[in-house]
């Protein structure tokens, strides 16, 4: 799994919106491009940038900033928000970026969605933003589409998505799970990578999404961001915690014994025993090589 920082921007600062909702706004930074090279100074694989005034507005005036955002990483960078016609398409890949990622286009044009696959193969990713009974929600989550996530899946990875982002719109990822029964549906239906979008609370929690499989796929990604800023974990955590896809510890995995760590030096007096047993997972990985 590939790990994915978000950066929300809203008037030109870095924000937060906790139940997705605009007018709920939290101002995180004044500086973007200092943010976003801090996410991959830490680790982070990609950057996923959304750019609320776009999707929410029709505002466009965050663009100039976005492309120099992309100038200024040295990581892969998709964007989205706003992205509903094939000129901003072009606009933005002319940017630089690796990929668009487009929620209403495809919902509301998939005959235009097709043909946009085809002029640009592998560089159009689909942003699902699901309600809690799996209908999707368009326009920045300001209207209900009216379709529901399995025939979307089913139709638009015909017309050539790239990908998938499954979020759930309304839910507050610092106090409630994931939409895990979403995610693992999307894995089964579809052969094209799938990326936990909605964040995660800790942890356990990437460890819970690692453990998500269906039709021998698994999860392709996950995006953090909101977690990182409340401390729930580093993004060094999360970059460890993926990197033991496919490591095994009984029956354990090493995500599982990551979290563990992470509880355990909430309840020891002594850091340098929590520190000892981090060293020993680590071990573990290491093959237990002396």
């Amino acid at each position: 799994m590939e790990l994915y920082a978000r950066v929300n921007i809203l008037d030109g600062r870095a924000v937060r919106l906790p139940h997705g909702d605009i007018s709920e706004v939290i101002s995180l930074d004044d500086d973007p491009i200092n943010r976003a090279k801090g996410w991959v100074a830490k680790g982070a694989d990609r950057l996923h940038i959304v750019d609320l005034d776009a999707a929410a507005r029709g505002d466009y005036k965050n663009r100039e900033l976005i492309g120099e955002m992309i100038k200024a990483l040295d990581v892969p960078v998709q964007v989205g928000g706003g992205i509903r016609s094939e000129a901003e398409i072009a606009r933005v890949l002319g940017m630089g970026a690796w990929r668009v990622v487009v929620g209403t286009l495809p919902m509301i044009d998939q005959v235009l969605f097709w043909e946009l696959n085809r002029k640009y193969p592998y560089q159009i990713v689909v942003s699902l933003d699901v309600c809690a009974d799996f209908e999707i929600v368009i326009k920045g989550w300001t209207e209900h589409s009216g379709e529901h996530l399995e025939e979307t899946l089913i139709n638009l990875s015909s017309a050539g998505a790239a990908g998938f982002m499954i979020s759930e719109v309304g839910r507050d990822a610092l106090a409630e799970p994931p939409n895990y029964a979403a995610l693992e549906m999307a894995v089964g239906i579809v052969e094209e990578p799938v990326i936990a979008a909605g964040g995660v609370r800790d942890l356990d929690d990437i460890a819970q999404l690692m453990r998500i499989e269906a039709n021998g796929r698994k999860l392709a990604g996950l995006v953090v961001g909101r977690e990182v800023t409340a401390g729930r974990f580093s993004i060094e955590e999360a970059v460890a915690a993926l990197d033991s896809v496919g490591s095994s510890f009984g029956p354990w995995t090493r995500a599982d014994l990551d979290a563990a760590v992470a509880k355990y030096r909430n309840v020891v007096t002594d850091p340098t025993e929590a520190d000892a047993t981090a060293a020993f997972v680590q071990w573990l990985a290491n093959g237990g090589a002396e």
